[in-house]
């Protein structure tokens, strides 16, 4: 995957710091092919056939077009765990209204977690400009966020939230996080190195 750049500020408690690749994945096919790679098991999660996602629905009740790299993935793939700990809830088809609001739910407590979080550059969530959006959730209450971009959405990163308050950053697209994380090229931060395994949710 490559060289991962770190920087810790003085405030552990809080924001741990920004973790960037070396290169940043902007084809989507690539991306998942790093994922499949660091995560083998991925492969047996392939859907038969990609799901067809009403995306203009989905984005529509949402308020913003997603990343390429996501709609692929959920495509390719039904909801599954990596390694017993992060949960992708990808939409179904059919399912795209329920997504949403279930979205739209979240954001509520992730508001929530922006207010007690004691950042020095606060954040918010969505739909401020550049607020945080949920992709992804573990089992134990962590929460995997979007910053998201106002006009591209494939110039959103990542923003980890984790259930002990640190909160840090990842300069690279979902899929390429979830492809380093696994192959334990990023240093987790507050999270569990998990294993490079997969299974459906």
């Amino acid at each position: 995957m490559g060289r991962v750049l770190r920087w810790h500020s003085d405030r552990m408690d809080d924001f741990a710091g920004t973790q960037a690749p070396l290169r940043r994945l902007t084809d989507p096919t690539e991306a998942i092919a790093a994922l499949e790679l660091a995560v083998p098991g991925m492969v047996s999660l392939r859907r038969a056939s990609p799901a067809v996602v009403d995306w203009p629905v989905l984005e529509a009740g949402l308020g913003i077009a997603l990343p390429v790299d996501y709609k692929l993935l959920c495509e390719l793939y039904p909801p599954f765990v990596i390694g017993g700990f992060l949960g992708v809830g990808t939409p179904e088809p059919g399912g795209e209204t329920g997504w949403v609001q279930a979205t739209r739910e979240e954001l509520e407590t992730i508001a929530e977690w922006c207010e007690e979080a004691n950042l020095v550059v606060p954040l918010h969530p969505f739909p401020t400009p550049g607020g945080l959006l949920s992709w992804a959730a573990s089992p134990q209450g962590d929460f995997f966020l979007w910053s998201t971009h106002p006009t591209d959405p494939q110039e959103w990163t990542v923003t980890v939230a984790s259930r002990s308050s640190a909160w840090w950053h990842y300069t690279g697209g979902v899929v390429q996080f979830m492809a380093e994380y696994a192959a334990g090229v990023l240093e987790p931060w507050a999270l569990p190195q998990v294993r490079p395994e997969a299974e459906a949710w």
